[in-house]
């Protein structure tokens, strides 16, 4: 999805943005919008998205303790 970076504050029924915000357009709408008055283009191909999720982090067993032998015995 395209993403462009206003250029001056635009306001209308269910949206507000303003000079400097970046938002995330479908492909017609971003062009439409990015005419180098109101708005810039700042990227135009798809985010990559990893395939895997990152592993989760994991802490490390402590080793068991060793007991000590029962006194009195030889």
């Amino acid at each position: 999805m395209p993403r462009i970076r206003m250029l001056t504050s635009v306001a209308g029924a269910g949206f507000s943005w303003r000079a400097g915000d970046e938002i995330d357009l479908p492909g017609p709408e971003a062009t439409a919008w990015a005419d180098g008055v109101r708005a810039e283009l700042v990227r135009a191909e798809p985010v990559e998205t990893p395939e895997q999720p990152p592993a989760a982090e994991t802490a490390a067993r402590r080793p068991a303790r060793r007991r000590a032998a029962p006194r009195g015995t030889s």
